[in-house]
């Protein structure tokens, strides 16, 4: 997937993002290009990658928002999870240090027998890629009148700004994701439980994908 352009955002590439409804990224974006969900949670100006074997959560939600980064807005997903077991869990971002050029930081746990645990887990995203499985589906719901997931950030909540009231969601009792490759800009969680942690700084390109 694109990056975004600078003062620009490309829609279709975004629309990905929204499992499982492709006609639902279109309302999102539509009230995105409208001004009509805010952009207050400022984001660094690095993404960073995520992959994992396998997560498993329940209470799921996803909805629409702006991110605020450095060089404009950044249209994302919110996913929003009351726990998470995660398993083989791989974080990375790469950070251009000027003369000594990219430095990796890389982020690894949950690949033994624990895995990673999380409550009130909030990703936002704007690409991802794996195989879902959702149990007791809710596509086109409210996204103030969902009830299944921890539901959207409140203002000031994790930074966040607020959503637009009414607009389009889905929730589900159960989501599987496997095989998960996903581009992030912040990730926010009640609690993090990280198991068999291990991270490294080094020079260059070292990405989990």
């Amino acid at each position: 997937m694109e990056s975004l352009a600078r003062g620009g955002t490309r829609w279709k590439r975004f629309a990905v993002v929204m499992v499982p409804s492709v006609a639902a990224t279109a309302a999102i974006g539509v009230a995105i290009a409208q001004g009509a969900l805010a952009a207050s949670f400022s984001v660094s100006g690095q993404q960073f990658k995520v992959t994992a074997k396998e997560l498993d959560g329940t209470g799921f939600v996803q909805y629409g928002a702006l991110d605020k980064g450095n060089d404009g807005q950044r249209p994302v997903a919110v996913v929003g999870l009351n726990s998470a077991k995660i398993t083989a869990l791989c974080q990375s971002v790469v950070v251009p240090v000027p003369v000594f050029g990219d430095v990796t930081m890389r982020l690894e746990a949950g690949a033994g027998k624990d895995p990673v645990l999380a409550k009130k887990l909030y990703i936002d995203a704007d690409d991802l890629r794996t195989n879902a499985t959702f149990t007791n589906v809710d596509i086109g719901v409210s996204v103030d009148n969902t009830t299944k997931g921890p539901g959207p950030a409140k203002p000031g909540e994790g930074g966040r700004g607020t959503y637009l009231p009414g607009s389009f969601a889905q929730q589900a009792e159960h989501v599987l994701f496997k095989d998960v490759e996903q581009r992030a800009w912040a990730t926010t969680a009640g609690t993090f439980q990280l198991s068999g942690l291990n991270m490294s700084v080094k020079r260059g390109k070292n990405e989990c994908y």
